[in-house]
């Protein structure tokens, strides 16, 4: 569990972007942040895995203050952490295999044999059991998408973090991701939260959804309720498309 309690960050600009978020973002559900581009959902991503530092507020990890911590007990609550970028972000000059072992060459202390183990071991719950000796170049955006899964996965996280995970990828393709995202999610327990612009993702796995608009929380609710609320700003930001403003209009 993830908690926010009045997380507020101002620029050196003087520009206050977050404006005062309160929220918690529970284990072994997904937890989507939504919100149109500038509203804010970003910088609320970047302050929760501290790489921007709130201008006040506290961000707790199952009741660990992560703004207030010391140097060593971040790093410490970073290896608790998996991480899941826009573009897979894969080291293009190593083996898939190897990609998935980064983490684990750097955090962990097991053996190599044990290292590599668990990596194949990654792969394989993604599905990507001979894949492990290819390179990223050679497997599609898709593939490369479950690698930066299981790399993810790979030191067994507490939280896991994913910032636009459909990006780039086809309508076929993000299905699966989703579907993977929230079956490792429920299967480890993880508290997992993605930052989306990707409606399907709403929708298919939205089990908990916060809506950012221009700095502030503006709705908090399921991917149920979504279909019944009366936020205007929130349905102008869903429904934009003619294809959920008629889901929407099938279920009044």
């Amino acid at each position: 569990m993830i908690q926010l309690i009045d997380v507020k960050k101002t620029f050196d600009d003087g520009k206050t972007v977050l404006k005062g978020i309160s929220t918690t973002f529970e284990a072994g559900k997904t937890n989507l942040i939504i919100g149109q581009s500038g509203s804010g959902k970003t910088v609320l991503m970047k302050c929760i895995v501290g790489l921007f530092e709130p201008s006040s507020g506290q961000i707790l990890y199952h009741d660990r203050d992560f703004v207030t911590m010391n140097k060593k007990d971040r790093m410490l609550l970073r290896r608790e952490m998996g991480m899941i970028f826009q573009s897979a972000a894969l080291f293009d000059s190593i083996s898939v295999l190897e990609n998935v072992m980064f983490p684990l060459d750097m955090f962990s202390y097991d053996s190599y044999k044990e290292r590599r183990r668990r990596a194949q071991f990654c792969l394989d719950r993604v599905n990507l059991s001979d894949a492990g000796e290819k390179f990223p170049g050679e497997i599609s955006g898709g593939m490369q998408k479950r690698v930066a899964i299981a790399r993810a996965i790979s030191l067994n996280p507490k939280y896991l973090f994913c910032d636009e995970p459909n990006s780039g990828l086809d309508p076929k393709t993000s299905l699966v991701i989703d579907e993977l995202i929230h079956s490792i999610t429920q299967e480890y327990g993880t508290t997992t939260i993605i930052n989306t612009h990707d409606m399907n993702s709403v929708m298919g796995i939205g089990e908990h959804i916060i809506y950012i608009y221009e700095g502030n929380r503006e709705w908090e609710g399921t991917k149920d309720e979504v279909m019944t609320s009366d936020n205007e700003n929130l349905n102008s930001f869903i429904f934009a498309s003619d294809l959920f403003r008629k889901i929407k209009d099938a279920n009044k």
